[in-house]
């Protein structure tokens, strides 16, 4: 399908690996510039190589981390402009109720809901005021069915999404359509972290961790980042504006639920 947008510009944050990374590669393979970010500006080089000699796009690096003033402000100078954001970012790690400070909590929101919500603010008036624009932001399952011992994660996102729901229905009419993405478990390196620390909690190996993670699983598989950003890239495609406002799961039917 030809998703029409190829020479148009988008911003992917955290995207020099896992499910930020199979977003930009999606949006490459359709004919989309990039700006790709992350902290690791060695990964950021090589993903940008790979996606100019690859599928031709001009490809913009800027490593920084968002979750400090000075790194948002580096990536807003940068996406002046653009056609497309797709908002991304490390999960808080898991843990019990109890012992989660304030500063845990402050940690978590600043990263995962009020950093979304900033470059939202930065971004999309510029959109609004061409007349076209996508969001796509990139939260997590648990915002449907809150996972326990993910709660800083269940917080913030969830946040996010009541902010998104408002706002998204407010900028439609200016040809802005912003949704989010609900990953369920992908195979990422964040998958291998949560394997981990069931596999030292329950004195398992990783291995055993993660097909008993798949057995609950109705797909009874993890992700890939390549069907993950494929979909990221139908949301910012041409064929997506009457989608406003939705979280879409892509969690191999983990979530129980009928709407």
């Amino acid at each position: 399908m030809d998703l029409k947008i190829k020479g148009k510009r988008a911003l992917v944050c955290a995207s020099s690996k896992g499910l930020g990374f199979g977003c930009a590669e999606a949006l490459a393979r359709a004919g989309v510039n990039l700006i790709i970010n992350g902290r690791n500006e060695v990964s950021l080089i090589e993903s940008a190589a790979k996606f100019r000699d690859e599928y031709h796009v001009t490809v913009e690096v800027v490593a920084a981390d968002l979750t400090t003033r000075e790194g948002r402000d580096a990536i807003k100078a940068s996406a002046a402009g653009v056609d497309i954001l797709v908002t991304n970012g490390g999960g808080p790690p898991p843990g019990v109720w109890t012992e989660w400070s304030r500063e845990d909590l402050l940690s978590a929101i600043d990263s995962n809901m009020l950093m979304p919500i900033e470059l939202i603010q930065a971004i999309v008036p510029q959109m609004m005021e061409r007349g076209w624009g996508r969001v796509v932001n990139i939260t997590s399952q648990a915002v449907k069915s809150p996972i326990p011992e993910l709660g800083l994660s269940n917080t913030a996102r969830t946040g996010l999404t009541g902010f998104v729901a408002g706002v998204a229905r407010q900028v439609a009419p200016f040809g802005v359509s912003i949704n989010n993405l609900l990953p369920g478990i992908h195979a990422t390196d964040r998958a291998i972290s949560l394997d981990r620390a069931v596999a030292n909690r329950e004195n398992i190996t990783v291995s055993d961790a993660r097909q008993r993670r798949e057995a609950t699983i109705p797909a009874r598989r993890y992700g890939t980042v390549e069907e993950f950003g494929a979909t990221c890239a139908f949301l910012c495609s041409t064929h997506a504006g009457y989608i406003i406002g939705q979280n879409i799961l892509l969690d191999g039917g983990s979530v129980k639920t009928t709407f």
